[in-house]
């Protein structure tokens, strides 16, 4: 969908009537005002760009639609922060003369994240099998303890999330085939 197919008196409406409210929302949330003004910009990016309700009923409606679009950012956020965290935490435990080179470290957080949203697009229980079985190599028996399931149960996890990496890493592919 394009920026013209939105009426622009519409979009500005619901930006200066909404736009400072979601930004003290954010910050709130947040604790940092340049984060809180960025995401409420994007936010509104998000709005122009992807199909959304053309009207809301009441303030109420654009703000809980609103308030619902920062709060999934907001998460996307964290998780791409700890993920970092992590790996910086990783790579302060290795001797510097180990340390990868700038682009390769680029790339490997790149597709961290690229994991760490496939995992999160798992239901939670066959993200934390796999996590469990290939991050902490317990085996389906300690899995399936773990999780309160059967370890029949616990393969079929682990098999949904194998096929999700499989088709991120063949996602991956067809970007390098294009980029070449």
């Amino acid at each position: 969908m394009s920026i013209t197919e939105y009426p622009s008196p519409a979009i500005e409406h619901l930006y200066s009537d909404h736009h400072p409210w979601l930004k003290k929302w954010l910050w709130n949330r947040l604790g940092d005002a340049t984060d809180a003004a960025d995401m409420a910009h994007d936010v509104f990016l998000r709005l122009i760009l992807k199909p959304a309700p053309r009207g809301f009923g009441s303030e109420g409606e654009a703000r809980a639609y609103l308030r619902s679009m920062a709060q999934g950012m907001c998460i996307n956020l964290w998780h791409r922060r700890e993920i970092e965290k992590a790996w910086l935490e990783t790579l302060a435990a290795r001797p510097e003369e180990f340390y990868p080179s700038a682009e390769h470290q680029a790339a490997i957080l790149e597709a961290l994240h690229e994991v760490g949203n496939m995992l999160l697009d798992l239901p939670p229980k066959a993200a934390r099998a796999f996590l469990l079985a290939e991050a902490c190599q317990m085996t389906d028996n300690e899995v399936a303890a773990e999780l309160g399931v059967s370890s029949r149960m616990v393969r079929k996890y682990i098999t949904q999330a194998m096929l999700a990496c499989m088709r991120l890493r063949a996602k991956q592919s067809m970007a390098d085939l294009l980029q070449d």
